[in-house]
């Protein structure tokens, strides 16, 4: 068993908290599908500090679900739109939180659309 350090300095043991909270909805026979989403959005909005009270009604906590990449629906999209994606296994997929203001939104944009932004192979 894990134990907090002793008291020192302006370290007290004594206000230290465990996590608020951690689950995982998953198919064990590997069946994907999207209800398992809807059980951890479910599940994510009843976590105490998470979905269900925060601290801050106005900001977000960072809380969120890590999935698979669906690359048949992303097949899809890049075949519509012209675009060769790598084998699957092969590329990424990131969230961008982009600034509010147009302007500094279009610069970030198009640092991120710019050939100087993407890795090396």
């Amino acid at each position: 068993m894990l134990r907090a350090p002793e008291k020192q300095g302006l370290y007290d043991p004594a206000n230290e908290h465990d996590a608020c909270g951690v689950g995982f909805i998953a198919n064990v026979k590997g069946v994907k599908s999207n209800d398992i989403i809807r059980d951890g959005l479910l599940m994510l909005e009843n976590l105490d500090h998470r979905g269900a009270r925060g601290a801050d009604p106005l900001v977000g906590d960072g809380a969120g679900c890590l999935i698979q990449i669906p690359d048949e629906l992303f097949r899809a999209w890049a075949e519509e739109h012209a675009v060769s994606l790598p084998q699957p296994g092969d590329y990424a997929v990131a969230m961008c939180f982009l600034p509010a203001d147009a302007e500094s939104r279009e610069a970030a944009v198009a640092r991120l659309r710019s050939p100087a932004a993407r890795p090396v192979p």
